[in-house]
């Protein structure tokens, strides 16, 4: 709950890449998604985290905070890649140890590191950008519902909150004595009731924060102004133009390396 809440509402960065308009930084990372979706070798996603971890210093975003952020995406990209190579279909090469063979070991490699690339991208662009910031852009550039957008931004808002409170119940409880011990099946039961009582809580702040919404107009349907307009300029222009020219360069680089494997007919 603590990754979730410091992924939901960041320390906003006064750096290069929070200056930039967020629908564009989406458009960015989304050229690079897809570039790395239709990719199954090793390369591309290699190139493409390589291209990310250059532009860390740019964004001006703390490498300490951005690897506090992206731990949990790191310890899932080693577990699907390990995975992947016990288990896949892969068999070819030379055994390396137990079912782990050459052909698996790079096709577990290709996939953690297609994970790690198609995920730290937007990690980063989340802890450069202000979500209030991100949600004006979606609607006016994007003529996003007004509702839906400011909705989905006080959501995000409650997150850091439910994590909060989700560490109260744990030591409300400890301080009680009410402890499973070694019990896995006590454990699960002070799990589902930890997230029970979780969830009616949640249930009872989105329900006032529906109502509070409503009493300030955001379910009228009527045009509403903006405080703060966001506008594109050419940098970032600049910026979707990088972002592609990186997933395009990847993709060509694998080609004339030959390494590249497509996802269709691969």
């Amino acid at each position: 709950m603590s990754l979730l809440g410091g992924l939901a509402v960041p320390e906003v960065a006064d750096g290069r890449l929070a200056r930039r308009n967020p629908v564009c930084g989406l458009l960015g990372v989304t050229l690079l998604t897809l570039a790395l979706v239709v990719s199954l070798d090793v390369v591309t996603p290699l190139l493409v985290l390589g291209a990310t971890l250059l532009a860390v210093p740019w964004s001006e975003v703390p490498v300490s905070r951005l690897l506090r952020t992206a731990r949990l995406l790191l310890v899932s990209a080693v577990a699907v890649g390990v995975t992947n190579a016990l288990f896949g279909t892969t068999r070819t090469g030379e055994v390396l140890l137990g079912p782990i063979t050459t052909g698996s070991a790079e096709t577990g490699l290709a996939i953690a590191l297609r994970v790690v690339a198609i995920g730290l991208p937007g990690i980063l662009l989340v802890a450069a950008t202000d979500p209030v910031d991100l949600a004006d852009s979606l609607v006016q550039q994007l003529r996003v519902p007004v509702k839906f957008a400011y909705g989905t931004l006080a959501a995000l808002r409650l997150l850091p909150l439910l994590a909060e409170e989700w560490e109260t119940q744990g030591l409300a409880r400890r301080a009680r004595g009410v402890d499973a011990g070694r019990n896995p099946v006590a454990r699960l039961a002070l799990f589902a009731g930890q997230v029970l009582s979780l969830l009616v809580g949640a249930v009872r702040r989105g329900t006032r924060l529906a109502t509070a919404m409503d009493a300030r107009g955001f379910g009228s349907g009527l045009p509403r102004t903006a405080a703060r307009q966001q506008v594109v300029r050419t940098p970032d222009v600049v910026l979707v133009l990088a972002c592609t020219a990186v997933g395009l360069g990847a993709i060509v680089t694998s080609v004339l390396l030959g390494t590249w494997r497509p996802l269709v007919g691969g």
